[in-house]
Parts: C-alpha cells; structure tokens; sequence
C-alpha cells in the first residue's frame, strides 16, 4: 500500500477538524507534514473523485469533506487511492519451470491464491467496518489537544 493512502488518511482528518465550512489548499495540507504538494495534490484529486472531498476552485478554493467522517470508510480512501483491485495477483507461476505438470492438470485453485485472497477478503472487511469517525475519537483519545492545534495552525492569516 503506498503511502499516499496514510497523508490521504491523516488529509481527511484534519479538513474534519478544520471544518466543513472552509476549504484548504493542497499546499496548506502538504505543509502541515511537510508532505509534497504535488503528490498530496493526486491523492485529494483521487478523493474528490470518489466523493470523500469536494474540490473547491478560486481564491479561497482547496479541498473540505463531501460527507461525515462516520460515512467515510477506511476501505473508501483505500480504495479511492489505490484502486479496486486486489492487492495480490497471482499469475500462476505454479505452471512454469521445471515444477510444471503438463497442460490443463490445474484445475483446482492455487493454495497460496486462496490463502491471500482468504486473507484480502479479511482485511476488507476490517477495513469497511471502520470509519474515519471511529479513527477521529481514537485520535482525540490519544492527543486531546490535536483538533485545536489543527485549527489554529490552519487558522486564516
């Protein structure tokens, strides 16, 4: 999984506690951790189009939610970032090399695909049955000063 998927995590979080009455540029949201703009920039476009942000263009543009964070999955920005597809892939290498029995003995499933797609399924799940707002109130728990300094470091000049 890239990273692109923990900056769009951490994004969402703070446009939640930014507000959702103010938009914030890619930049401003990169700056914040540092992050590269440009990049941040393609995992925001990637939200906007799976409806988690709205951009929002002109002098006070940027980017704010489309919805609550308790109608925002983790599996949502995953997906939005990452793509639909599986994460592994098997391509049958069972059938190649001196191992290979002859043409059409494979019928049956490779052990090692449904194991990781066993294990993909599991972590889908997981990820679907978390939402953002579940993730806020652990952050909060965690740094209870957190949505303060946020507003305040992105608080208009």
């Amino acid at each position: 999984m890239s990273e692109g998927v923990e900056w769009a995590l951490h994004s969402c979080l703070n446009l939640a506690w930014i507000g959702p009455e103010r938009a914030v540029p890619a930049a401003r949201l990169a700056a914040y951790h540092e992050l590269p703009a440009a990049y941040l920039n393609k995992q925001l476009q990637a939200l906007a189009r799976a409806g988690i942000v709205t951009s929002v263009s002109g002098p006070k543009g940027g980017f704010r939610l489309a919805r609550g964070l308790d109608r925002i999955t983790l599996m949502d920005v995953v997906a939005a970032v990452e793509g639909p597809d599986e994460a592994f892939r098997c391509t049958e290498i069972r059938q190649q090399g001196p191992g290979a029995g002859p043409a059409g003995s494979y019928a049956a499933e490779c052990a090692i695909a449904g194991a990781m797609g066993r294990a993909e399924l599991a972590w889908r799940r997981e990820l679907v049955s978390q939402t953002l707002d579940d993730v806020r109130e652990r952050a909060e728990l965690q740094a209870p000063t957190a949505p303060e300094r946020i507003r305040e470091w992105f608080a208009p000049a």
